[in-house]
């Protein structure tokens, strides 16, 4: 059973794979269960990430699935072994939203990190007054005690980016650098951390400009992840009021993909987009 009682990010990732393996190959779960010896109701639960799949098992329905690709079979066993793992993050588990740590967790995982944001700076880069600030400001009332907590955990993930572990492209609508939403002096060190960061390898930040017009209006910010050295998209989530929403059908990242690109393809190049804060950072004082 996975963590909390609850499917974890990882073992609905193993079960989602194991799932599109099954129905390439058009075996319904019955058949499925055959090849493991198990009941039709393990293979469901397996592939919705309620119950993790054992190495063996995992083998036989590979093998039943016409998989032979080693690297395939290793990356499905380690995320088994990995699903009931214990990140940094759980020790904050009791004062977060389950959405936020399937976000969490997804980060962690990640090779590859795509956002769009067109209101507020990405968490992975927001320094801690501007968090503070979000936290405090935002639509919904949170404690004190607990503004302090969240913003320590934005750090912790800010973590992953800092030591290289994963390639971050963030694009930003224009209107997130030239309007404050913070106070002055806050947007100002976060324009300037967002230069800093920007300056990192394996980071890229990017502006859509006011001239790509209705193509910023085109979804609202979401978060797309890949998990090997080749970046393809296998998970999204999604920004609401109340937290955010996983995503994982290959329909669905189709759609976020092509959504990406098209604004990439529109935002300004990472020298120009710099160029353009340092120019609102030299007129902010002005506000």
């Amino acid at each position: 059973m996975p963590a909390r009682g609850r499917p974890t990010v990882r073992s609905r990732r193993l079960g989602a794979a194991l799932r599109r393996y099954r129905l390439a190959v058009k075996l319904d779960q019955p058949q499925a269960a055959e090849v493991i010896a198990a009941h039709q109701t393990r293979v469901s639960r397996i592939e919705t990430g309620h119950v993790i799949a054992r190495p063996i098992e995992i083998r036989a329905m590979l093998k039943a699935y016409g998989v032979d690709d080693p690297e395939v079979r290793e990356k499905l066993e380690a995320l088994a072994k990995q699903s009931n793992r214990r990140g940094w993050w759980l020790e904050h588990a009791a004062h977060l939203r389950p959405d936020y740590l399937d976000h969490i967790a997804l980060e962690d995982d990640a090779s590859h990190i795509r956002e769009w944001q067109p209101v507020l700076v990405p968490g992975l880069l927001q320094t801690p007054a501007y968090s503070e600030a979000v936290i405090t400001d935002g639509p919904n009332y949170v404690a004190p005690e607990r503004v302090t907590q969240l913003v320590k955990v934005r750090e912790g993930r800010q973590a992953k980016i800092a030591e290289g572990g994963a390639t971050y492209t963030t694009i930003l609508w224009e209107a997130v650098i030239r309007h404050p939403l913070v106070g002055v002096d806050t947007h100002r060190e976060q324009l300037s951390a967002i230069l800093e960061v920007g300056k990192r390898k394996n980071v890229t930040v990017q502006v859509l400009p006011f001239s790509a017009g209705m193509l910023a209006a085109a979804t609202s910010a979401f978060s797309a992840f890949s998990f090997d050295l080749e970046p393809t998209v296998e998970a999204v989530t999604l920004d609401n009021l109340l937290g955010s929403s996983v995503l994982e059908a290959p329909e669905d990242m189709t759609a976020y993909v092509n959504t990406f690109d098209l604004l990439r393809s529109a935002a300004l190049a990472p020298d120009a987009s710099a160029q353009l804060i340092r120019d609102v950072l030299r007129t902010t004082k002005e506000f």
